[in-house]
């Protein structure tokens, strides 16, 4: 009988999900690994050291087919189409499904996106800096709707039905009741198969069109069940890790006047600056379920068969074994190692489109606005819920001074 001390997450309360670090170094200083409750009840281990992550992340044995681990819940999301993605399998299935998609995600390919990444980001600044009272929500602004804008026409998903599928997308990674996630997951499956259907009948130069024919020299091509499920995860993926590193690191640079004065006066800064933020306080706090298939020791302690384990991102990346002065927000430093976008075979596929978004939008918004500040006091800002993304609600910010022609 397994007689390690649980962590109770959801006794530490609200302040936990404003600022986990502080909870995170604590448990590293005892231990890279620990057996925690959840908040909803669920008993899982968190693997919160920057070395043991690494090693979690590319062992074998942590499995990600949660159907075969037996961690399924209600019939409705087991049999859904939206969970037969690579991000829920384990070779060999993994290694096809990434190989059919690999192709459309190459750096050739996220660069050619650059000026429509830039058009957009212009047109959603015009509207942004047109307000009379020099106040916006950077979220609603810009944060949100340029990633959602640009996953969507990459995928094909008509511009009228995007508030929808946001919606829908919420309420999966952060559920707000059982009845309300099950309504989201059947609704968000009928949407995308019959989206699937129009594309095969009428074919575009969207990103779904080809995975539709795409195949590999062998003939392999992606079934209908695996089309809606790789779409599910190029979409919901694809637009909110990309809507949180945005918003989360506008708001580190804001709340570091030195750090940011020193990216306006260098902005060759930029990209390492984006590197920073991601380490910092990135878009993803755990990573989706991994499951043992075996005991499996990670640092000294010994994670049993069929554990449920959350390797913590956002721990890992804040570890002092792995980063000086850790907890630091400097765009100068060597950020490289980082876990933001994760490690091993399922690292993000949509790492350099983020990077190539947050660049842009980050930079451009600091060419226009250059005093812009917090318009709301750092502590009052209300915190997504979930364990997944980590991101704020709204980033209410001000500014008194535009440059109205874009460079």
């Amino acid at each position: 009988m397994d007689q390690t001390p649980i962590v109770d997450l959801g006794a530490y309360g609200p302040d936990f999900t404003k600022n986990p670090y502080p909870y995170y170094a604590r448990l590293r200083a005892q231990g890279p690994a620990h057996h925690a409750r959840l908040p909803d009840g669920q008993e899982v281990w968190l693997v919160v050291g920057h070395e043991a992550a690494r090693t979690a992340l590319a062992d074998p044995r942590l499995n990600k087919d949660w159907r075969s681990a037996g961690a399924g819940g209600s019939e409705d999301i087991d049999e859904s189409p939206l969970f037969t993605n690579m991000l829920d399998v384990d070779p060999p299935h993994h290694t096809r499904l990434r190989k059919l998609v690999a192709r459309e995600f190459t750096a050739r390919r996220v660069e050619a996106l650059r000026p429509r990444v830039q058009q957009i980001t212009d047109a959603l600044l015009d509207a942004m800096l047109a307000a009379p009272a020099g106040r916006a929500d950077l979220v609603e602004a810009l944060a949100f709707p340029l990633p959602l804008t640009i996953i969507c026409e990459l995928l094909g998903v008509p511009a009228m039905d995007r508030e929808t599928f946001h919606a829908w997308s919420n309420e999966i990674v952060a559920p707000t009741g059982p009845e309300a996630v099950h309504q989201a997951v059947r609704t968000m499956t009928d949407y995308l198969v019959e989206l699937i259907e129009q594309k095969r009948r009428t074919p575009g130069e969207d990103l779904l069109s080809a995975l539709i024919r795409t195949s590999d020299e062998d003939g392999d091509q992606l079934s209908r069940d695996e089309l809606v499920g790789m779409a599910f995860l190029l979409l919901v993926a694809g637009h909110e890790t990309t809507v949180n590193l945005i918003s989360t690191g506008v708001r580190a640079l804001l709340q570091h006047p030195a750090q940011l004065a020193a990216l306006r006066a260098d902005g060759s800064l930029l990209d390492n600056a984006v590197e920073e933020m991601l380490r910092y306080d990135g878009p993803v706090e755990m990573c989706t379920w991994r499951f043992t298939s075996e005991p499996v020791e990670i640092g000294g302690t010994v994670l049993p068969a069929k554990a449920s384990v959350l390797v913590v991102l956002a721990s890992a990346s804040r570890d002092p074994e792995r980063f000086t002065a850790a907890d630091d927000f400097d765009i100068t430093r060597e950020p490289r190692g980082h876990m933001a976008f994760g490690h091993g075979i399922h690292f993000c596929l949509g790492a350099p489109l983020a990077r190539l978004q947050a660049r842009i939008a980050i930079g451009s918004l600091l060419e226009r606005c250059p005093d812009l500040a917090l318009d709301c006091a750092a502590d009052s800002l209300t915190w997504r819920g979930g364990r997944l993304f980590r991101g704020t609600v709204d980033l209410p910010v001000r500014w008194t001074q535009q440059l109205v022609e874009r460079g």
